[in-house]
């Protein structure tokens, strides 16, 4: 089980990797035009509203109407399971335009990340479970991370109660490596993780509320806070 994939099936685990998907381009420039050729005086007029861009381009570092934006896209999609290629490419643009404005440079070294997260919505087919049938599908995964003790545990709910647990290596202030060693069945029977079950995960918007994490092999994953207190067992 990776750390991206938060809690996939036990039988899934030969195949267990993170998914990081590919980085987000954005040209900060979008709609920019050549002006060699203006006449002086168009010069001139161009330098004297500059500012105008500059305004505007600030105002949108705020997050907060992008936030909005994807919980609203998000919320009928049942965690993604209901998500169409469209809607999956519509969910990824925005998530892409709210890790433009991250607020959290390096996550790894805040303690905003330090707690229980629930997964609200994912690109990953073995989470979301959905060659099951729906009754048999895990209906809440959560993922804590302590970035003090370099732990992460992976949590499903209801109706199996698996869990995993992970020791985190960074590999830059936004970037981990993970290395699973317990599984633990019904969140009671320990199980030794196998030497495969790795991978990497990166974090790629972080507030107080909401994370953005990208795994090693192209799954998005957006998950919200519900409880910043907790401590991952070491």
């Amino acid at each position: 089980m990776a750390l991206s994939s938060l809690s996939p099936p036990l039988t899934h685990i030969s195949s267990t990797k993170l998914h990081l998907s590919f980085p987000c381009i954005v040209n900060p420039h979008p709609h920019s035009h050549n002006y060699t050729n203006l006449s002086p005086l168009n010069k001139k007029w161009q330098t004297n509203v500059s500012f105008f861009p500059s305004f505007f381009n600030k105002k949108t570092k705020d997050p907060t109407p992008i936030k909005q934006e994807l919980l609203q896209a998000i919320e009928p999609l049942d965690r993604g399971a209901d998500a169409t290629p469209q809607d999956q490419q519509i969910i990824d643009q925005i998530a892409c335009r709210l890790e433009a404005c991250n607020p959290t440079k390096e996550p790894l070294n805040s303690t905003l990340l330090n707690g229980k997260w629930e997964l609200i919505y994912t690109t990953s087919k073995s989470i979301l479970q959905i060659q099951r049938p729906k009754i048999l599908r895990s209906r809440l995964n959560y993922q804590a991370i302590n970035v003090d003790t370099l732990r992460a545990q992976n949590m499903e709910g209801w109706p199996f109660f698996n869990q995993v647990t992970a020791d985190l290596t960074p590999l830059n202030a936004q970037k981990v490596a993970v290395k699973f060693d317990y599984f633990k069945i019904a969140g009671l029977i320990p199980i030794k993780a196998p030497g495969r079950a790795k991978g990497e995960l990166e974090i790629t918007y972080l507030d107080e509320e909401l994370r953005v994490s990208r795994g090693d092999l192209g799954n998005l994953f957006i998950l919200k806070m519900v409880d910043p207190s907790y401590k991952v067992p070491t």
